[in-house]
């Protein structure tokens, strides 16, 4: 099931994006957070692209944050939006202060 793998993989202490690789907003996700340390096993990209389920993860995608495109980031059970959102934390200094509100620094 779509919803129960997306929600095993959303902890609190995780950050975790949901991605399609050719995709340049989620290569742009993962740029902005590789600025960061994480400690080990505290970011995880999941790539949904050859999934079987990809349409279904996406519907509920639309059903949890309101859009059902890629990359769906989440910093613990929170989704932050996409890419471009991603960006703006970043630029605002308000992203490191999420990351460190779960516990997902070094």
């Amino acid at each position: 099931m779509a919803q129960e793998f997306v929600q095993t993989k959303i902890k609190g202490d995780k950050v975790v994006l949901f991605i399609k690789p050719r995709c340049p907003y989620c290569v742009t996700a993962k740029d902005v957070l590789s600025k960061y340390k994480f400690k080990p096993g505290h970011l995880e990209c999941i790539d949904i692209s050859g999934r079987s389920d990809m349409d279904s993860m996406q519907d509920y995608f639309l059903e949890l944050t309101g859009a059902r495109t890629v990359p769906r980031v989440f910093i613990g059970e929170e989704c932050v939006g996409g890419g471009s959102d991603v960006e703006a934390l970043h630029k605002s200094g308000k992203l490191e202060g999420m990351l460190q509100s779960i516990g997902a620094l070094q």
